[in-house]
């Protein structure tokens, strides 16, 4: 099963494209701001048996630099057949969409960024066919942002930050400036806020920086709402999320699928709504951002 932080560090960029020129601007490279960006099927599988996914896929279309594909992965320790896999993503999306295609590799552990940003040529030594570049971000490309200042100015990416620095010092501090960006933000978007504040809470996974994060959420009960940011105030989650943010699941889930003009019979209403399983309504409402209909939804990999 995808784990939480896995999710936050690949759907930052669903939430918001243009987080990644901003971000890979450390790198030491330029790509140009999109101007509107849409959401691809991630399902990269062939007519046979494997099946293949990139974790999120947009195609982002600027002005100056024209249109490409974005697809970012989300890498919590170094795995030999990763490469391959990347490889294959690449050449499936160029022959497909007939568009270049970018890698980007997000990562929490900087010995696995480092892993992941080695170039890797496919083909004989005196002749290579194929060389794969991903970009790559981690805790050493990717600012510590301490400043309620630099979190309003740039909030996905001080999301992005949090996520990326959960195990550091520097991350009590992260936290506190994004909880104060997030406060002045709930007065004009609450919506937006609260996916920031899901976002955030993910990205930390089981670490102690998560605990801080519910109780900066808990010392304002007036700030969000929601029923998911209720729910991320609420102690005590030894069997599993609460109800209530299972229920802001579900409901935002429902939401996309109506406004994306797509039919919900009763059963399918029903097994969404009746569903307490975080990973796996975060999984559905991932996949309603493509989807044509609700089989979609609960399609099981092979």
């Amino acid at each position: 099963m995808v784990s939480s932080p896995h999710e936050a560090m690949h759907r930052i960029f669903q939430q918001d494209p243009g987080l990644f020129p901003r971000a890979v601007r450390a790198l030491g490279v330029s790509f140009s701001d999109p101007v509107s960006a849409s959401p691809f099927p991630t399902d990269l599988t062939e007519n046979r048996p494997l099946e293949r996914r990139v974790d999120t896929l947009l195609r982002l279309d600027t002005v100056k630099d024209g249109s490409f594909l974005l697809a970012v992965e989300a890498q919590g320790r170094q795995d030999l057949d990763k490469p391959a896999s990347w490889a294959y993503y690449l050449a499936y999306l160029y022959a497909k969409y007939k568009m270049p295609a970018v890698l980007l590799v997000v990562c929490r552990d900087r010995h696995t960024a480092a892993w992941a940003a080695q170039q890797v040529s496919l083909g004989p030594p005196q002749w290579p066919t194929l060389t794969l570049r991903p970009l790559v971000l981690g805790p050493d490309t990717v600012p510590v942002i301490d400043t309620p200042e630099a979190a309003a100015k740039d909030i996905s990416l001080a999301v992005l930050s949090s996520a990326l620095h959960s195990r550091a010092p520097e991350s009590d501090a992260i936290l506190k400036a994004l909880a104060a960006a997030l406060k002045g933000l709930q007065a004009d978007d609450e919506d937006t806020a609260s996916i920031y504040i899901e976002l955030t809470e993910q990205g930390l996974g089981k670490t102690p920086a998560a605990d801080l994060w519910r109780h900066l959420m808990a010392v304002d009960l007036s700030i969000f709402q929601s029923q998911t940011a209720q729910a991320l105030r609420a102690e005590g989650r030894s069997e599993g999320l609460s109800e209530g943010l299972s229920n802001g699941l579900a409901e935002a889930l429902l939401v996309v699928l109506s406004g994306r003009g797509i039919d919900i019979s009763d059963e399918a209403r029903d097994r969404i709504t009746t569903c307490d399983d975080h990973d796996t309504l975060t999984t559905w409402l991932t996949r309603a951002a493509t989807a044509t209909t609700t089989d979609e939804l609960f399609m099981q990999p092979k």
